[in-house]
């Protein structure tokens, strides 16, 4: 998805079925850049080499979002929601 208000920056909807039923979202900007931290997910989109920066999740109301550009490949799905749970478990 792209963001209006982050410079149109491509970000990661993070899954989740309350998503479903109220007006805002949990995204997490993605970056052809960055470092290797443990809060962050390799994954190759739009031909591009990058990382889904999870330790700067947030949330944007729905109508923020301005069109969907595509989905992530199984493997880096699986690996962002192992992260979140390392992330969030105590």
């Amino acid at each position: 998805m792209r963001a209006n208000g982050y410079g149109n920056q491509s970000i990661c909807v993070l899954p989740g079925e309350i998503n479903h039923h109220i007006a805002t979202v949990i995204v997490a900007p993605m970056t052809t850049k960055g470092r290797e931290y443990p809060s962050r997910v390799n994954c190759s989109f739009e031909g591009k080499e990058g990382q889904i920066v999870l330790d700067q999740i947030r949330t944007v109301d729905k109508v923020r979002l301005v069109k969907k550009l595509g989905k992530i490949n199984i493997d880096s799905q699986k690996e962002v929601l192992s992260v979140l749970m390392e992330m969030f478990s105590e």
